[in-house]
C-alpha cells in the first residue's frame, strides 16, 4: 500500500514538496482515484479527462504517470502537454470533455507540485474542491478503492489548444488598434511565458518582456504576483521602457496583476471594476461578482452601467460555483483571480489582458487618469495577523461587531460592516493560520484613521502583524 499524507489534499488542490509529500508512486494512486469519481460522477466507464502540466522540474515524470494511471484505468484521455491552467478549463469546457487534471503547484516555491481539477456540467465547470469532491478522491486515494474497466482506455493528443483558446476569445474581445502601445511583462519563467508569446504573436503590439524562458527552478524570483517584491522587476522595466502597460502573471497563470505606466502597481478590485464596465458594455444588465475584501468601486462601476451586483466569500472555487450558480457573466477576485461565465465560471488571463488593451486602446489615455476617474473609493491593502495561541478568533470577530454594531452586517466570510462613508471586512484565510483585514472608504483619510483603530483592536488581543 502507497504512503500517502492526507493533508496533501487542500481546500481547492492537491499539493505538497516533491518527492517527500508527491511523488510518481503517489500521484499514480490519485490519478486511479480520480478516474474512480470521475467514471462514477459522469456515469461512464471510459471518461474523457484532459490533462496538462506545467514547468516545474518534477511535472513532465509525474504527467506521465498520471496519465499512464488515467488510461490504464479505461479513460479517454486528452493529452494538452506543457500548457497553462485555463488553457485546461478552456478545453474541457469547448470541446465537452467530462473532466480536466492539471499538474502544476501554481505559484509556490520550486520544491511543490501537485494537481488542479475541474468536472464539466453542461456549460459550466466545476472545480473539485473540499465541498466538491476532494475528500472522496482523498479516501478512495488512501483507501485503494479504485475502479477499473475491463479494456484498458486510449490517449488523444490534442495540440494548440492554447491558440484556439486565444482565438476565441479574439471573438468576444477585440482590442482595436494598439499597435502604437508599449506592452512589457515579466511571467517570472512560468507558464505566462508560454502565454504571453502566444498571444502577442496574434495580438501586435510593441512588446517586451523579461524572463521570459521557461524555468522550473524560477531564477528571478517566486511566480506570485500578491507579493509585491516579486513586481519590483517589472516596476524597473516600465520605467526603463517608458510602457504604457506592465503585465505579471503566476505560475500556472490563472491570476494576473498589472503594473501603470508610472510604475505604480494596480489593485486587482480597479481591475474587477474596469473589466466590468467592458462586458456591461457588449451584456447590459448582467449580473457581476466581487468578493468580499472590497466592493464599493465595483459597486459603483456596475450600478452606473445598470448592471447587479453580487457578493462572494473568498476562493476560486466558490467563487466559480457560485457565478455559475447565479448565472453571473464576470467575477473578480482581489488576489488577481477573474471569472467569466464563457469559460465555465473559470479563469481566462487572456480575456482579462484583451479587456485591458481594449480600453487603452478606445479612451488613448494612461491607464492610471482611466482608472482615476473611476474611483470612488480608497483601498488599504490587506493586512494579515497571526493570532496568539490564546486568542480565540471567533471571539475577537464578536467582539469587533459589538464595538461597531451601527454598521450594516454581513457574515458572508468572517466579518464585513458597512457604514456609509466606509467599510471593513475581516475574514481568516483558508489556506494559512491568519486573520486577514482590509478598509475602502470615500477618502484615503477616513481609511488611514479607521484602519488604526482596527490594527489597535486586533493587536491588543495578543495578535501580531504580521509582515
Amino acid at each position: 500500500m502507497t504512503n500517502i499524507d492526507p493533508t496533501i489534499f487542500k481546500a481547492y488542490d492537491i499539493r505538497a514538496i516533491y518527492p517527500s509529500g508527491i511523488n510518481e508512486e503517489v500521484m499514480t494512486s490519485i490519478a486511479k482515484a480520480i478516474y474512480t469519481f470521475v467514471s462514477k460522477r459522469a456515469g461512464k466507464p471510459d471518461p474523457s479527462i484532459v490533462i496538462g502540466y506545467d514547468m516545474r522540474l518534477s511535472s513532465p515524470s509525474l504527467f506521465l504517470k498520471a496519465k499512464d494511471a488515467l488510461v490504464s484505468s479505461g479513460a479517454k484521455v486528452v493529452d494538452i502537454g506543457l500548457s497553462a491552467t485555463p488553457t485546461m478549463y478552456f478545453t474541457v469546457r469547448k470541446f465537452s470533455y467530462d473532466a480536466g487534471v492539471q499538474i502544476s503547484a501554481s505559484h509556490n516555491p520550486k520544491e511543490y507540485n501537485g494537481i488542479k481539477m475541474v468536472m464539466r456540467d453542461g456549460d459550466a465547470l466545476i472545480k473539485i474542491g473540499r465541498d466538491t469532491g476532494m475528500d472522496e478522491i482523498k479516501r478512495i486515494t488512501i483507501d485503494e478503492s479504485f475502479g477499473k474497466t475491463l479494456s484498458s482506455g486510449s490517449v488523444e493528443i490534442k495540440k494548440d489548444v492554447l491558440g484556439i483558446e486565444i482565438d476565441d476569445a479574439l471573438k468576444t474581445v477585440n482590442p482595436g488598434n494598439i499597435e502604437n502601445l508599449k506592452v512589457v511583462a515579466d511571467p517570472a519563467n512560468a507558464m505566462g511565458v508560454v502565454v504571453l508569446k502566444e498571444l502577442f504573436e496574434k495580438v501586435k503590439t510593441n512588446f517586451s518582456a523579461i524572463n521570459l524562458q521557461l524555468d522550473g527552478t524560477f531564477p528571478s524570483h517566486q511566480p506570485d504576483p500578491l507579493q509585491h517584491k516579486n513586481l519590483l522587476p517589472l516596476q524597473d522595466l516600465v520605467k526603463t521602457k517608458s510602457a504604457d502597460l506592465g503585465i505579471s502573471t503566476d505560475g500556472d497563470a490563472d491570476r494576473v496583476m498589472f503594473v501603470n505606466e508610472i510604475s505604480q502597481i494596480i489593485p486587482a478590485t480597479y481591475i474587477t471594476a474596469l473589466i466590468a464596465g467592458e462586458v456591461l458594455r457588449d451584456n447590459p444588465h448582467e449580473k457581476i461578482l466581487v468578493d468580499i475584501r472590497y466592493t464599493r468601486n465595483v459597486e459603483h462601476i456596475v450600478a452606473k452601467m445598470g448592471g447587479k451586483v453580487g457578493h462572494t466569500k473568498v476562493g476560486h472555487a466558490l467563487i466559480t460555483k457560485q457565478l455559475n450558480d447565479e448565472h453571473a457573466l464576470f467575477a473578480g477576485e482581489s488576489s488577481g483571480h477573474y471569472y467569466f461565465r464563457s469559460m465555465g465560471g473559470c479563469e481566462s488571463s487572456v480575456r482579462v489582458i484583451l479587456y485591458v488593451l481594449r480600453v487603452l486602446a478606445r479612451e488613448k489615455k494612461p491607464i492610471s487618469k482611466i482608472l482615476a476617474e473611476m474611483e470612488t473609493s480608497a483601498e488599504s491593502g490587506e493586512y494579515n495577523f497571526e493570532l496568539s495561541e490564546d486568542t480565540d478568533s471567533n471571539e475577537l470577530l464578536d467582539r469587533i461587531v459589538e464595538q461597531y454594531s451601527d454598521g450594516e452586517l454581513s457574515r458572508l466570510d468572517g466579518i464585513a460592516i458597512d457604514y456609509p462613508e466606509w467599510r471593513f471586512s475581516i475574514r481568516s484565510s483558508n489556506t494559512e493560520p491568519l486573520l486577514r483585514l482590509n478598509v475602502e472608504g470615500n477618502t484615503k483619510d477616513i481609511v488611514s484613521e479607521k484602519l488604526q483603530l482596527l490594527k489597535d483592536t486586533i493587536l491588543e488581543s495578543g495578535a501580531t502583524l504580521k509582515e
